[in-house]
Parts: structure tokens; sequence; C-alpha cells
């Protein structure tokens, strides 16, 4: 039996132990605000948080998370969470939506280490983050104004 705790929740999964982490989340949960976009890790539709960093769902086992935190774009809730939401909504970031949680997520997980990031930082953090409509420009530009909000 494996216990997590999802979005301030205790859980416990007595599946098969090799499940990806955002098959349990959408099929057992019903949480389908993470989304899957290639189940190799590599485009970051699937970002959750695991003990407060981001994390790609899609590659992440059951049997490793047992006694895990786990949040998702449902249970995000932080002054970081809060920041980048309002950034994103007056930047227009979305397009067509699809990367937008995984995109937040890393984002809120960013801020969170580093309230300042430079260019650089927010690249370097965003990187694996796919966006097919391209809104990179905007992304990085709303993570800056985050940033200011978070400042005061």
């Amino acid at each position: 039996m494996i216990k997590l705790t999802v979005n301030g929740n205790p859980v416990e999964f007595d599946g098969d132990p090799s499940m990806p982490l955002l098959w349990f989340l959408r099929d057992e949960q019903g949480l389908t605000g993470t989304k899957f976009g290639c189940g190799i890790a590599q485009c970051g539709a699937c970002t959750v948080h695991v003990n407060g960093e981001p994390r790609r769902s899609c590659v992440s086992p059951m049997e490793t998370l047992d006694g895990a935190d786990i949040t998702t774009i449902e249970g995000a809730a932080s002054k970081e969470v809060e920041a980048v939401r309002a950034a994103w909504i007056a930047h227009d970031v979305p397009q067509c939506g699809y990367c937008q949680s995984g995109q937040i997520m890393s984002a809120v997980g960013l801020l969170s280490l580093n309230p300042k990031p430079t260019d650089e930082d927010i690249d370097l953090a965003m990187t694996g983050n796919v966006c097919r409509c391209c809104t990179y420009h905007r992304i990085r530009t709303a993570i800056h104004d985050a940033a200011q909000r978070l400042e005061g």
C-alpha cells in the first residue's frame, strides 16, 4: 500500500506500483488539469510538484512516491501561485492552453526558489516545457511580472 498526500488530502494506492503518477492523478483521482503530452518527460505538460519541487508525473512511478506530498494545478495555492496566475492573465500567456498547467507549475517552482530570476534563470527553469503555440516570450515576461508582484 502506497500512502501519499494529494493536494492536502491523504490517499492510498494499492495498484500496479509501476503506474505513472500522471495516470493515478487523472484516472483514479479525477484531477485532469495535469495533462498528458509525450509520456517521456520531454514536454512538461504533466508537471506537478512532488515535495515542493516540479516533477514530470508521466515518468514518476507510484512505487517511488510513498510518503510524498503531491500538488497539482488544482491544489496549487501560495503567494507564488497567485502572482503567476495574475501575471499569466495580464500578459495573455495562453493561446491553446494545453501546456499551461505544466508551465505554471514550473514557473511557481522557479519563483519559490528564486524570487528574482534573470532571463537565463527563467530559460533554465522552463527548459523542457514545450509550448506548441510558441508563447515563450509572453511566458518569460509574465514570470518577470510575477516576480515584481511578489516584491509588492
